[in-house]
């Protein structure tokens, strides 16, 4: 399901986008849920408690203090992965998407011909990157997350929790199939722990620190996470080990 966002500060216009967009999913027999924003302020402060939770941007060039290149530059800042296209009735500005690698630029009234490409294209990037993300679904919410960002996993019981650079995911799930679904750059630490090898910045003994979290390493699973570690060790950003 492809989750959308329009931010125009017109409301006319983001009624009738929202209404082609209905239609273009309907053509391709696909789900969609569409959040509407009258400003490019109101999107980044929603952004800052629903990281995740948006694929595709369409933002109207034309707004008031935040216009919508000013709004493009700061979500490539904070959510790299986010699909951006431009909207607008003026056809001087396309070539300024390119800065912010903008998947599309289409002029108003957007064709039905030009939202179908786009959705095409975006769903496209989104299979392709699939690899690069962990995606938990908590209800009818689904997350997407980097798998970069995210530093470690937490058991309890059958609530799991996704702990990322910028917030917490909680879901319901099994440690075990996470470890299994995401591969050898995690490592199981403890029964209730998931670490992604490179967040972590040393291994003492019986603890691993990620930043300033400090987590447990059980008995049973010390000389494994010694080795995995080891083996991250390799890569661009190495852990200690005191």
């Amino acid at each position: 399901m492809l989750r959308i966002a329009i931010c125009d500060d017109s409301q006319d216009a983001r009624l009738s986008l929202r209404g082609a967009l209905e239609q273009a999913l309907d053509r391709q027999s696909r789900q969609g849920s569409i959040y509407e924003f009258s400003s490019g302020e109101g999107l980044l402060r929603w952004l800052e408690k629903h990281t995740g939770e948006l694929d595709l941007v369409f933002l109207d060039m034309e707004m008031g203090e935040l216009d919508g290149m000013e709004t493009a530059k700061q979500l490539r800042q904070s959510y790299g992965d986010l699909q951006l296209v431009f909207v607008t009735a003026y056809a001087d500005r396309v070539f300024e998407g390119y800065s912010v690698s903008a998947l599309a630029y289409i002029m108003k009234p957007p064709k039905p011909r030009q939202l179908d490409e786009v959705l095409g294209r975006c769903l496209e990037l989104l299979h392709r990157d699939s690899g690069s993300f962990f995606v938990c679904r908590s209800g009818e919410v689904s997350y997407r997350v980097q798998l970069k960002d995210i530093l470690y996993f937490h058991s309890d019981r059958r609530q799991l929790t996704c702990v990322a650079r910028n917030r917490s995911y909680t879901f319901y799930g099994k440690l075990d199939d996470i470890q299994g679904q995401l591969g050898e750059g995690f490592v199981r630490i403890h029964q209730r722990y998931l670490v992604n090898s490179a967040a972590v910045d040393k291994m003492s003994g019986s603890e691993v620190s990620i930043g300033e979290v400090t987590l447990p390493v059980s008995r049973s699973c010390q000389h494994s996470a010694m080795l995995a570690l080891t083996r991250a060790s390799l890569e661009d950003r190495p852990w200690r080990k005191d």
